[in-house]
Formats: C-alpha cells, structure tokens, sequence
C-alpha cells in the first residue's frame, strides 16, 4: 500500500506546486467480492490523469466522470458502483472521491514518516445515507499529528469510518550483484518493493547495474550486520560464492527479517549450516530453521528471470502467512 500512496502523494505534490486540481480515491467499503478490497487508492488529475488504481480497470472510467463534480464544486462525494450487473466481481463497491489539498506540511510530514519505517493511519469518514453522501474525508495521522486531506472539507459529520494502519515499506535486501540479482531487483521493484543491492566492497558495479533500485551499498558482512530488517524485510543471499554468502549468513545470525533465502541446491545449504554451528556453536537454532534454501516455490524455474517470480512467490507466502496451493483448489475467497 505505501508505495502507491508515495505516487499518489508525489503526484499531489506536484499539482500544488503547478496550481492544478487532483482528487483522491478510496474504496472505503464492499459489499461482495471485488477484484481489490477496501483501502486501495488513487488519484485522479483535472486533465483526467491517473495514478494508481482501485480495480483491474474496469471502474476507474466511472470514477472519472464522476470525480468532475468533485472538481467543479470541491466537494467530497461517495460513489456507489454495483459491479453484480457489470463485472465479474459480483460486489458493491463504496469509493470517496475527495479534493486533495492538504497543507504543505503534509507533504514533508509524509515523506519523513515512510522514511522512518514506522506505520501510520489513515481513517476516512463517509455515509452511505444517500441524503449524505457530499459528505466525508481522510485524515493523516503520523505518530502525534493529523492532517486532513481539504481543510474545508468537513470529515467528521457523518456515520461511517474506515480505520486503515499503513505499514511500513516491504523492503528486499539482495546480498549479490550477479545476473540473476539484476532480475529479482527488477521485478521486485515493479512490484514497489523498496530494494537494497548488498554487493562486497570491491565490487566494480554501482546502482546503475541495477534497474529499480533504492540503494546499493558496496560493504563487507560487518557492515551489512547494521542493516535495519523488520517484520517488513527479506533477504536474498545470492552471491554465488560459498564463503561470500556463509560470511553475510553469519553475521546477521541475531537478526529476524521477515523471509531468509538461500540461494543454491539443498547440499550447499546443508553444508553451510554445518560451518555456521562450527563458527558460531551457541546460534540459536530458530534462525537456522528461518533458512528457505532453496529459495524460491517449485514452478520448474530455469531462467534468472523465473527464478525471480519463484523467489518473490515464496516471500509473498511467507510475508502472508499463507498455503501453497494452485486457486483452482482454494475452496474459500482468494482473500480469505
């Protein structure tokens, strides 16, 4: 969520600064199933520009023609889209469509708190009571302070909330510079995975043999030791070499990132836990069983290509908490 809503707030930035008009989007409620759930958002600019979506596509027309009133009037207003007659989603979707004009404060306000890595919320007031559906509006609230997103909206006078915690940004940390890091690096970035390349510190490349990347840090294992890994990080070792990756292993043996991948045949992985309890005979025994060696979901990948989408498959499980398992087999909603 947070990288589309940098976009989002990157894009209203700009419309400040250009003096033009941009809404925001929010699904705020469903009734049903829908392709996205409540909490997904976008924006719109006055020249029918968009950033983000709230569907695979097939709402978004609607929400621009209705969002010119909003334009017109700076009013807030909630759209009610029955997709049962339309889409395939079977659902009735509720979405505010709001002016965006937060003060500027806001925006620096933002950029410090995904930068810190600490969760915030956003709570957005609405009512589905037709004779009060002009009314409503988000509030920001980053650790003690809120900002509502159009000060002359009024946001409280009505009957419904939506309450959503923004956590911090997924971050991916890949301990290599080979080719197949240049691909996990890319797809992991399209996906809006903020990426670190770890690489050792006489490696010649930079981050401009990375496509997508958020940092690349030249270091030794010592160093690579202070990385901050939350709930909300994975690590990738990738690096090809035995020792590189026993010696980045080790140091990080106090850490509890949220994925731990290995990259190489199950001997290898084996072998190298060997040398970890020889180095380090008091490592505790839950970081070694945190180790998915191999990385990656058993999709016959060949590629460094496919190899990526294996990887980032098998973190999106771990990160979700969920089964593998083909959908045709899932007997309950994809979201459930």
């Amino acid at each position: 969520m947070i990288h589309e809503l940098k976009n989002i707030i990157h894009a209203a930035k700009l419309a400040k600064t250009n003096h033009s008009k941009i809404v925001f989007v929010s699904v705020v409620s469903l009734d049903g199933s829908s392709y996205r759930r409540p909490g997904v958002r976008m924006a719109i600019l006055e020249d029918g520009t968009m950033i983000g979506a709230v569907s695979g596509g097939c709402v978004e027309k609607e929400i621009l023609r209705q969002a010119q009133s909003v334009f017109k009037d700076e009013l807030p207003k909630l759209m009610v889209y029955d997709g049962r007659y339309r889409l395939g989603c079977e659902g009735i979707l509720y979405i505010l469509i709001e002016p965006f004009a937060p003060s500027n404060d806001f925006f620096e306000a933002f950029e410090k708190q995904w930068k810190s890595r600490k969760e915030f919320q956003i709570q957005t007031t609405f009512s589905k009571e037709e004779a009060h559906r002009l009314k409503g509006g988000s509030t920001f609230t980053f650790s003690h302070n809120s900002y509502l997103l159009s000060p002359n909206v009024d946001a409280y006078n009505t009957l419904d909330t939506f309450h959503q915690n923004i956590k911090a940004g997924f971050q991916l940390l890949i301990v290599g510079s080979e080719h197949d890091a240049v691909e996990l690096c890319k797809y992991a970035s399209q996906t809006g995975w903020e990426v670190t390349i770890i690489a050792p510190p006489d490696d010649p490349k930079s981050i401009g043999n990375f496509p997508g990347a958020s940092r690349y840090l030249g270091v030794d294992e010592i160093a690579f030791a202070q990385e901050e890994m939350d709930d909300q990080t994975a690590v990738v070792l990738m690096t090809h070499s035995f020792v590189k990756d026993l010696k980045y292993l080790g140091s990080i043996r106090n850490k509890k990132p949220r994925y731990l991948g290995l990259l190489g045949p199950s001997r290898r992985r084996d072998k190298m836990i060997n040398e970890l309890f020889e180095y380090y005979p008091d490592i505790d025994e839950d970081f070694i069983e945190s180790i998915h060696g191999p990385a990656g979901i058993n999709i016959g990948a060949e590629t460094p290509q496919e190899i990526a989408i294996s990887i980032m498959g098998e973190i999106l499980t771990v990160v979700r908490n969920q089964e593998l398992m083909l959908l045709k087999d899932k007997t309950k909603g994809i979201h459930q």
